[in-house]
């Protein structure tokens, strides 16, 4: 990782900290708010805690990123490099994580249960509670239920997605279309955030009443579940429309872009800086294409520094602006990949022995937590399921999550696997 040049003569390495950082610290100790960006001095004096889930559809592979084994008869064609952790390498292909290994938490040692995308990433992202009979919130709607939003003005969930956007209520399970998430297409605003031009803020306000009358008298006589979706769609528009400056990419610097990348994960993650500084509680990331059945390095080639580089930078800024002990951070998929390589010179679904990262909010910083056999193909001891992932998050987000009930409907539902528990080796 390329380092800035220390412009000191004594060449102390505490004269890098950066005045944006030093004031990021005052301005959460002693008032000094009024001289920062608004909705970063809001975060630091509220100490809300918010989350950005980077989710690599499909299953990133661990041999290629977190636990390369060079030597070992499943490893890939990739050097590995040495990190800021000594004694502990990762890919050639997460050099710019490398640099920061320092500051985050890998977990090598997960061993989930479910080889499939249908079922593992609603499984993965549920935390795969008890089935008592309901369909359980996928995280973001968890902690949006759980915690409410960070800041009133904005929406608690926002998903950043390729492709299309919109409203996606059915992330919320039984809890309830409000929990819903707000998709960005391509990490763009919603469509409808700029009224038109021809209408007045008074026409506005009238047609907006005339339509919630509509919805009453509609929800009088039928399933309210629908309706509870469009009206939380229109109330989350309202929201980001008075506050457009989110999305101003002309405020960003061209050097914040280029530490991204253009592609548009680097993008999309730069994005979900933005809403962080703004204050938004949840927010996740999708990319797709990581299932690599073939041509698994030349693709991981392609894909891992598209996550590396803008990582990286997340935790970097985050760390400047005095947020990063209130804001998890993760990297995962469903699983990883298989330890050996098939006939496509692909790597296929492994859930029996992977690896994710951490970062942040509570969480140990330079650790590796788990052990494997030397080839990695197996936990070693002590592996982790996906419930004991959830009690940890839970936890770090400050939430008792052996005694916190969702109800339903007269039930008093766990928020996360009755038999798990949070993994403490990776708390600080």
């Amino acid at each position: 990782m390329k380092t800035r040049p220390n412009p000191h003569a004594c060449r102390n390495p505490e004269h890098d900290i950066s005045r944006r950082r030093v004031l990021g610290v005052l301005g959460g100790l002693a008032g000094f708010g009024s001289l920062l960006n608004p909705s970063i001095s809001r975060a630091l004096a509220e100490k809300a805690k918010q989350v950005c889930l980077i989710w690599l559809d499909g299953g990133i592979s661990q041999y290629e990123s977190w636990h390369p084994l060079p030597g070992t008869r499943f490893a890939g064609p990739f050097r590995s490099i040495p990190t800021k952790i000594p004694g502990v390498h990762f890919s050639e292909l997460m050099r710019h994580t490398a640099g920061i290994a320092d500051k985050i938490s890998v977990i090598r040692s997960m061993e989930t249960k479910d080889p499939n995308h249908s079922t593992g990433v609603p499984r993965i992202q549920r935390g795969d509670p008890i089935d008592r009979g309901v369909v359980y919130p996928y995280l973001g709607s968890a902690v949006s239920k759980l915690l409410g939003p960070a800041d009133p003005d904005l929406p608690p969930y926002i998903w950043i997605k390729p492709g299309n956007g919109g409203f996606i209520h059915r992330e919320a399970g039984f809890l309830g279309a409000r929990h819903g998430a707000l998709a960005l297409g391509d990490g763009n605003p919603p469509v409808h955030i700029h009224r038109p031009g021809a209408i007045s803020a008074e026409n506005d306000a009238a047609r907006n009443l005339l339509r919630r009358k509509a919805n009453e008298r509609f929800r009088a006589y039928r399933g309210s579940s629908e309706i509870d979706a469009y009206e939380t769609s229109y109330a989350m528009a309202e929201r980001l429309m008075a506050r457009k400056e989110i999305f101003d990419d002309g405020r960003l610097p061209p050097a914040d872009k280029e530490r991204y990348g253009a592609h548009p994960l680097g993008r999309h993650i730069l994005r979900a800086r933005q809403l962080l500084e703004a204050g938004v509680r949840f927010i996740k990331v999708n990319s797709y294409h990581w299932d690599t059945h073939g041509d698994n390095f030349n693709m991981s080639q392609r894909l891992i520094p598209q996550v590396d580089r803008p990582f990286a930078a997340l935790v970097e800024d985050l760390e400047e602006r005095g947020l990063l002990d209130n804001v998890l951070v993760i990297v995962m998929s469903e699983f990883g990949r298989t330890p050996n390589v098939n006939s496509r010179i692909g790597r296929d679904h492994w859930p029996d022995c992977w690896s994710l990262a951490l970062a942040g909010c509570g969480i140990r910083q330079g650790a590796v937590i788990g052990k494997t056999t030397e080839d990695g193909a197996w936990v070693d001891g002590t592996g982790y399921d996906i419930g004991d992932l959830f009690h940890t998050i839970f936890t770090v987000l400050g939430i008792d999550s052996r005694r916190a009930r969702y109800e339903h409907k007269g039930q008093k539902l766990a928020i996360a696997h009755d038999k798990c528990k949070p993994i403490r080796e990776v708390m600080a």
